[in-house]
């Protein structure tokens, strides 16, 4: 068990004691905290539909129907067809619920400054670093619980073709060069036979959403392996998802005996950049190898 959880957990109960969420009939400036959050995060919106905010707010569908009825009925919000679905409303604040707003801001904000003379100066950016951190972790946990890392299977081929053609495509990674012609496109379970190879994919409720694997760099030192095929359908990014699969793929090379990651990417690919950079793999100024993909102009590895 990870040491940092008993005092995180302690620290998230006092927040919540300190805040008076534990306290069902407290309100702030007579609205529930419920009501609180859906005003303040509408307000941010601008306009969204009840499901839309019910995701943001994670409230069940019920729970969500509840909350905007009393508010609609005490005119802080309103609703209005959507322009571009008669069958769907939108949601917006009302100026009356502006002005509810405002005061629930004022509350709230004294609240905070009032905990930051706590803090000395240098400290705050650090606890805003971390309460971000944390909260988004929070946020990819929960998402997370709906999806699953396996082991490819043969029935997985046509799944991951379409994904790999979907991003490449979308990146303009198309034409010679580029790993979208590579042969195991098709049969890319086939391609990644153990020992040595490793290939996942990512599913939720059944479907295939992702992949990502390796295997030994062409034409290289027997202790270096190649990050191959790691792609995501638009539906998962932003969820942490990613740093899940390279951990899984990276552990599967620690387990097959190499030294030493390498990977090839493109300049337009800013955000899987982000995510190698984050888990420690360094940028360098050569291909090596030979993997075909003549196209690809960043390169980057990790030792293990």
């Amino acid at each position: 068990m990870k040491a940092e959880i008993g005092p995180i957990r302690q620290a998230s109960r006092q927040i919540v004691r300190e805040l008076h969420l534990l306290d069902g009939n407290l309100c702030i400036e007579g609205f529930t905290f419920s009501e609180c959050h859906l005003l303040t995060e509408l307000e941010s919106l601008g306009q969204a539909s009840a499901t839309e905010l019910g995701e943001l707010l994670v409230l069940e569908k019920s729970t969500m129907s509840r909350l905007v009825k009393g508010l609609l009925r005490q005119e802080y919000i309103a609703a209005t067809p959507d322009p571009a679905d008669a069958r769907r409303r939108l949601l917006s604040l009302t100026g009356k619920g502006r002005k509810g707003l405002v005061k629930i801001h004022q509350h709230s904000n004294c609240q905070v400054d009032e905990a930051l003379d706590f803090v000395t100066a240098p400290e705050r950016k650090r606890v805003v670093e971390g309460l971000e951190r944390y909260a988004k972790s929070l946020r990819y946990a929960r998402l997370n619980l709906e999806y699953r890392i396996r082991p490819s299977r043969p029935k997985d081929n046509p799944a991951m073709a379409r994904i790999i053609r979907q991003v490449m495509t979308e990146y303009g990674a198309v034409g010679h060069g580029f790993s979208i012609n590579d042969a195991e496109v098709d049969a890319m379970h086939e391609a990644y036979p153990a020992p040595g190879f490793a290939l996942f994919v990512v599913e939720r409720r059944g479907k295939v959403l992702g992949c990502g694997g390796m295997g030994p760099l062409k034409d290289a030192d027997p202790g270096v392996c190649e990050l191959r095929k790691m792609y995501f359908t638009p539906e998962m990014r932003g969820c942490g998802l990613g740093t899940r699969l390279l951990n899984v793929i990276l552990d599967a090379a620690r387990t097959a005996a190499y030294s030493l990651c390498y990977l090839e990417t493109l300049e337009s690919m800013s955000h899987a950049r982000e995510l190698y950079l984050k888990h420690g793999f360094k940028p360098i100024d050569h291909a090596m190898g030979n993997t075909g993909h003549s196209s690809c102009n960043r390169f980057m590895t990790l030792a293990l």
